[in-house]
């Protein structure tokens, strides 16, 4: 794993795709021409190659080279972009972001950590409800109807009884029906800092601390 460079990774990136491709290009030509001249020089006398057969050949080269020349083109392309996706990422170290989860985590001074709901479709009804350990439900949401969004919210760590709950650990549950009552696509989403972001064979990275490590298409929402 490598630590993000944007500058270093631009130049290495669009430097070795350029190398490669005049590399790749120069050597088709040269094997071309020589794999022609082979064929002309050991023809046969009675049955020549015409000029549209060489033509033709020649067509090929064409082709040949000029998929080299748009492969060259993507692999800078490719390079760039993900020059600019670090860039981008490196912009996220220190700000605070929902991605997929359920923990939750309430302190002893009855604070608990931001958390949200990714509704991917239209709700007549979303409950949210906070469980502790047992899978007991601690605290109701009762939303109502709710439009496709990414919801942000904060518990007050009380009870639906209207008491502290204990500090700890607690998950969020998420239920999203529609008029017929279906299941709607709905996932809880937890809190987390991003501490760092990494790029490696997996992609871009974001390290969240004790939240853990996710992909840079984790992102749900960016709180501050």
């Amino acid at each position: 794993m490598t630590t993000i460079n944007p500058t270093s990774g631009a130049s290495s990136l669009s430097g070795g795709a350029s190398s490669l491709g005049t590399s790749s290009i120069a050597e088709t030509q040269e094997q071309f021409l020589t794999l022609l001249v082979t064929q002309l020089r050991n023809q046969d006398p009675l049955n020549p190659m015409d000029n549209a057969g060489i033509t033709s050949q020649l067509a090929q080269l064409s082709t040949v080279s000029g998929i080299e020349k748009l492969n060259q083109t993507v692999l800078a392309l490719t390079g760039q972009l993900d020059v600019s996706q670090s860039m981008q990422a490196s912009n996220l170290i220190g700000r605070h972001v929902l991605v997929p989860g359920e923990a939750i985590k309430l302190g002893e001074s009855g604070v608990a950590t931001p958390f949200g709901v990714d509704l991917m479709g239209a709700a007549a009804s979303l409950k949210v409800e906070i469980v502790d350990a047992a899978g007991n439900p601690v605290r109701t949401f009762d939303l109502g109807p709710q439009n496709v969004d990414v919801i942000s919210m904060q518990w007050d760590g009380l009870g639906d009884n209207g008491t502290q709950a204990p500090a700890g650990k607690y998950t969020v549950r998420v239920t999203a029906l529609d008029a017929a009552n279906s299941s709607v696509p709905a996932e809880a989403l937890q809190y987390g800092q991003v501490q760092s972001v990494s790029y490696s064979t997996e992609g871009m990275k974001m390290d969240l601390g004790l939240t853990g490590r996710y992909a840079l298409t984790d992102l749900r929402k960016v709180m501050n």
